[in-house]
């Protein structure tokens, strides 16, 4: 299905929680709602569902404007950050309602479609089970077996793996990216956590305090953000950005204006040295283990900067560093904000 967005706004009294924003979704694929809390992702997606009305604007599904028509007569799918299920009903029965209430198919093949969902979902052991008596991730696990099961052509999901554990999120996106690549639904993913729009692929759309910023592929938007408020929302750890900082860091003359920030990933410095690099000399504020990686926060002349090393390293606070940075890595954007440059995909050394 193709989904478009013209002009579409949304206020409650005096506060606006959507500014004017125009969308056509990719149909048949994964668009990622990226944005901070109160970004304005939840308002968008009840729109698109109908369970809002907006304010001005249009939303229409294959050129058929719907958007005064109501959620239960579009064919939508919604997950949500709490796991709804039906507290009475078997974990089958449960991802068999919307199959029965479509009707049109035998007891036979409902009970197959509901066998291959809990099989992928890991849940085959509990169809006999009610909700109650399953964890949460295994509740979530149903509430996404039976968004599945409907088989609609939009399917909506408000950061649905937020409240489970970092191991069942792991466990889960890896499903779902696999489960979203084999359906026919055009995806709306909403999440706040930049990771988990690199992992999803697909395109992402980039929000902030009601704002669409940027659309496109995921990994285009990730690597070209359109702007400083782009870049800090789509990185984690947060992007570097040094104000002047072509002569901070020490920018070949005319790689950057004068008054251009300067972005560097956290995982473009590095402590090993290479040709060409600028070396960055400072001492260790504070070192960070997340996972595999090693987070370093290092005070230099040219500014605060937080380094991204792969490994378990140790270092000791005060301790003499020097990062290294190859030139060509940079991200610099102009004085109103908006990207100049951008680091050649695969270009760094």
């Amino acid at each position: 299905m193709q989904l478009t967005l013209t002009d579409l706004q949304h206020q409650v009294g005096a506060a606006t929680h959507l500014y004017p924003l125009n969308l056509q979704l990719q149909p048949d694929t994964v668009t990622v709602l990226l944005g901070a809390t109160q970004a304005g992702k939840t308002t968008l997606m009840r729109l698109m569902a109908g369970l809002d009305v907006p304010s001005r604007g249009r939303v229409a599904v294959d050129g058929v404007d719907v958007t005064g028509l109501p959620v239960r007569q579009r064919n939508v799918a919604m997950v949500y950050q709490q796991f709804i299920n039906y507290p009475s009903m078997t974990v089958f029965d449960n991802i068999a309602s919307p199959l029965k209430l479509r009707g049109g198919m035998d007891a036979a093949a409902i009970n197959q479609r509901v066998q291959a969902l809990a099989d992928k979902l890991h849940i085959d052991p509990f169809l006999q089970r009610l909700p109650a008596e399953l964890s949460g991730g295994q509740q979530q696990r149903v509430a996404l077996a039976r968004a599945l099961a409907k088989d609609a052509p939009l399917m909506l999901l408000d950061e649905p793996l937020v409240n489970l554990d970092y191991k069942l999120r792991e466990e889960l996106r890896e499903e779902l990216s696999a489960l979203f690549a084999a359906g026919n639904s055009t995806v709306v993913y909403a999440t706040t956590e930049p990771t988990e729009a690199l992992l999803l692929g697909g395109w992402t759309a980039v929000m902030d305090a009601g704002e669409l910023l940027q659309y496109g592929p995921t990994a285009e938007v990730f690597h070209r953000p359109a702007s400083i408020r782009v870049a800090k929302a789509f990185s984690d750890p947060p992007m570097n950005l040094l104000d002047q900082g072509a002569a901070r860091l020490g920018l070949p003359a005319g790689s950057a204006p004068a008054d251009a920030t300067i972005g560097l990933r956290a995982s473009a410095l590095r402590v090993q040295a290479r040709a060409g690099d600028i070396a960055l000399p400072g001492t260790v504020e504070l070192a960070e283990i997340s996972g595999s990686d090693t987070f370093v926060h290092v005070h230099t002349a040219a500014g605060e900067l937080v380094a991204q090393l792969t490994g378990v390293h140790f270092f000791d606070l005060g301790a003499a560093i020097t990062l290294h940075l190859d030139p060509a890595a940079v991200h610099v954007f102009g004085a109103d904000g908006r990207l100049l440059r951008a680091p050649e995909r695969g270009g760094q050394r």
